[in-house]
């Protein structure tokens, strides 16, 4: 089974950067979108065995997110049910017999650390959800979680310590799923790659020099371990600044 994330930064741009193509490459069983930047009917999207879903913000051309299933769900739940969180279209929750898909769009903490208090009452909450989807089934969560866990996860970590994306609070915050039995499935594999990157930004030629930073991931609950088949970073795929990632499992 075969599962892709993507922030695309903007859905309809990314359409005409080639999305279609690498989506029908990959014949995903589950594909995940963030930021997909839409309100309801401004695209309809064709895509024929599919079942589709979207969680819309309520701020115009913000955030947002996306799940699409070859399998019907049993249920898709939208939001984690905490009013505060709820309003930017950031989570999909997808249940299916043997686990649940979580596609996220974590906040970010934005320049001058201005909305890093509110990212961390996301981050208690958004575990508290996790760890309550687990009490009935796995997991497997993916997204933009906005942070660079390690310092082998980005270019230039020295220079950008107390950032947005890699402060210590949100690296803490990420540990802190680790420790509660989530499995970063990209480091299980590749525990010591280097210039591994997920997301580059637009500026000072940035992807050309992969100076990137790694913060879009796949997690699962540790129970699901020994299915694990491989964790893949598509950098070489372009249409946004970020770049798709994957996970391999076995269903």
């Amino acid at each position: 089974m075969k599962l892709f994330s993507w922030n695309v930064n903007g859905l309809r741009a990314c359409m005409q950067k080639g999305f279609m193509d690498f989506f029908l490459q990959t014949q995903a069983d589950v594909f995940c979108l963030q930021e997909t930047k839409l309100q309801e009917g401004q695209l309809a999207l064709e895509l024929p065995g599919y079942y589709q879903y979207w969680n819309y913000a309520e701020k115009k051309g913000y955030s947002g997110t996306a799940l699409f299933t070859k399998q019907k769900p049993v249920q898709v739940s939208f939001g984690m049910g905490v009013e505060e969180h709820d309003r930017e279209g950031r989570l999909i929750t997808a249940e299916f017999e043997d686990w649940y898909v979580v596609t996220v769009y974590t906040p970010n903490s934005q320049r001058e650390l201005t909305r890093l208090d509110y990212r961390m009452r996301w981050e208690e909450d958004f575990l508290k959800y996790l760890k309550g989807l687990e009490q009935k089934k796995p997991v497997i969560f993916c997204g933009d979680l906005n942070v660079a866990h390690q310092e082998i996860d980005l270019k230039n970590p020295g220079s950008n310590h107390g950032n947005a994306g890699f402060t210590d609070q949100e690296r803490a915050c990420f540990q802190r799923l680790l420790d509660n039995g989530f499995i970063d499935t990209f480091r299980y594999f590749y525990p010591e790659v280097t210039e591994a990157y997920s997301w580059w930004s637009y500026m000072f030629q940035s992807r050309s020099r992969n100076a990137g930073w790694r913060i879009d991931y796949f997690l699962v609950s540790r129970i699901l371990q020994d299915r694990l088949v491989d964790a893949r970073i598509h950098g070489q795929i372009l249409g946004s600044d970020h770049c798709p990632v994957e996970l391999e499992i076995r269903g």
